[in-house]
């Protein structure tokens, strides 16, 4: 509580002196406040209306309100339409929420990690670089000219197509695809 207050008399000392701050990108035509937490965020996002539902069906909604911090890879409404028909209406049910919260944890790492900070560990480990989640899926993240890919278990492949969403509890990276734990 005492870190949200610090970060909205930062940004307002800043705003009235006239200092400039960096600011988040948009995503799905809505600002995203670094002093608003991951879910708080997200449900302002037109691109992110599903994976919202998805984390509410989940019971996801408190986790990901807490201190984190965490690293969402955040896909698309369209990311989800990828999906064979019908799969997101038969994850949404109650019968299948151990699933859809395996699904969901598997874009969820427990730290938060900047772009520059993974490209970073990409380089570092010869273009290829481990990430293991909170779902205990291991994606593989990589470069494809100056993009960054995650593959999944199953070789699904996502691109960060807006990085660097700060949240006051981690970050956010929007992507294309929704990755999936090992079938």
């Amino acid at each position: 509580m005492m870190t949200k207050r610090i970060a909205s008399l930062t940004a307002a000392f800043a705003l009235m002196s006239g200092m400039a701050l960096a600011e988040n990108p948009m995503v799905g035509g809505a600002a995203m406040f670094e002093t608003k937490n991951i879910v708080e965020n997200a449900v302002n996002s037109a691109d992110h209306t599903t994976l919202v539902a998805a984390v509410t069906a989940a019971g996801l909604v408190d986790t990901l309100q807490t201190e984190g911090p965490f690293t969402v890879f955040a896909p698309t409404n369209e990311a989800f339409a990828k999906l064979p028909a019908g799969t997101v209406e038969t994850l949404i049910l109650p019968e299948n929420k151990e699933q859809l919260t395996k699904i969901l944890t598997c874009h969820v790492v427990g730290k938060a990690v900047m772009l520059d900070a993974l490209n970073k560990m990409i380089a570092d480990d010869g273009g290829k670089h481990p990430v293991p989640t909170l779902g205990g899926c291991i994606l593989q993240a990589s470069y494809e000219g100056d993009m960054v890919k995650l593959t999944d278990e199953n070789g699904n492949v996502a691109t960060v197509t807006i990085a660097d969403v700060k949240q006051s509890n981690g970050v956010i990276h929007v992507i294309d695809t929704v990755m999936l734990p090992k079938m």
